[in-house]
């Protein structure tokens, strides 16, 4: 039995041996190099650029208050539309104490002196019907009590000024009334009731009541590589893809070109503007992200291979035309002078011919 069992251990390691042997000699042996084959053909090739950005409206406004004070009212709220002139928003005037106090005194001081005039002008009027004083000497008299009267109203409008903002003779210039400039459509509305708000002046912006834009008149806002800013031109035509409608192309443009480029992310980039066409039915808001797509070269009915099929060696270009296929491939490697590319086909202008058969990528075995 036990001889038996080492005739079968024997036989068993033979096996294996026997197998190693034969999976290493398969391996070690040369497989055959299998390549996709290429036809060249006639077509048109398109060379583009693609420049990211965003949609913003071209008249985008910031409404200013020209009073410092505290938020009243807010007539309109984002995504309203609104006309020239049509109230926003109304501050309330806060009044500074020593301002406030001033106005008060003046009140007060144009108040005596008016009961003074008007005092003196009754005197006056009684001597000058007893002909007991020229006509000069009463109209001049009467002249001072009008000035006095003006100077009251002028004090009294004063002080409501300072504690209103505004007066009931001047209501419709009220500085108090926070009014569009423009028409358009409310993008933002950052204030609430309560809110202080600071005048806008030479040393200080002011504090933004609300944005107003034009969204009728859209532009296209983008950066374009210093590479390829040299093969655009104003005018040529755009085509506007959206991140948020990513089905919809539109038409746009070109209109600038910024003469002078500003790094990012260590490259020269240009700023470039498009205006675009919208039809009436699409709703386009600002701020969405697009990409603009603009034609740098184009190539009508030219000979075409996919990019894969050239082989790139410092400043030279190759194919493999193959020779034979039988019993294998055979290929014979030929210069090529290249055009231009579309990122996928590459235009051959000289070098090969339509129909000749080329080297493509190798397939899987």
């Amino acid at each position: 039995m036990k001889k038996y069992i080492k005739i079968a251990v024997l036989v068993l390691v033979a096996l294996v041996f026997i197998g190693t042997f034969v999976f290493l000699y398969q391996k070690s042996q040369p497989k055959e190099t299998v390549y996709d084959i290429l036809i060249p053909e006639v077509t048109d090739l398109i060379q583009t650029t693609v420049a990211t950005g965003k949609i913003e409206p071209r008249d985008e406004v910031e409404i200013k208050p020209q009073i410092s004070g505290i938020i009243a009212e807010v007539y309109k709220e984002a995504g309203q539309t609104v006309r020239k002139g049509e109230v926003i928003a109304k501050v309330k005037v806060i009044p500074e104490l020593g301002t406030l106090n001033s106005a008060e005194s003046r009140v007060r001081l144009a108040e005596i002196n008016g009961r003074q005039a008007e005092t003196d002008l009754g005197r006056m009027e009684k001597l000058y019907e007893s002909k007991l004083v020229s006509s000069e000497e009463y109209e001049q008299t009467l002249l001072a009590a009008r000035q006095a009267r003006e100077e009251i109203q002028a004090a009294k409008d004063n002080l409501e000024i300072v504690k209103e903002g505004i007066t009931k003779n001047s209501a419709s210039f009220s500085s108090t009334l926070i009014r569009s400039t423009i028409d358009g459509l409310i993008l933002d509305v950052p204030i609430k009731v309560g809110n202080s708000v600071i005048m806008s002046n030479t040393f200080n912006d002011g504090t933004t009541i609300a944005t107003v834009a034009d969204m009728g008149d859209l532009i296209f806002r983008g950066n374009v590589d210093e590479t390829e800013v040299g093969r655009i031109r104003e005018g040529i035509p755009v085509k506007i893809t959206l991140g948020a409608l990513q089905n919809m192309r539109f038409n746009a443009n070109l209109e600038y070109i910024s003469p002078k480029s500003v790094e990012n992310n260590g490259a020269n980039q240009f700023e470039i503007k498009a205006a675009i066409s919208v039809p009436d039915s699409i709703t386009i808001r600002s701020g969405y992200s697009a990409n603009a797509e603009m034609v740098l070269q184009r190539a009508n009915q030219v000979v075409a291979v996919p990019e894969s099929a050239i082989e790139f060696s410092g400043d030279s270009t190759f194919v493999y035309v193959m020779t034979d296929s039988l019993p294998t491939q055979k290929f014979e490697r030929r210069p090529v002078v290249t055009g231009i590319s579309d990122g996928i086909k590459i235009e051959i202008k000289q070098g090969l011919k339509t129909g000749e058969p080329v080297r493509g990528l190798k397939k899987e075995q």
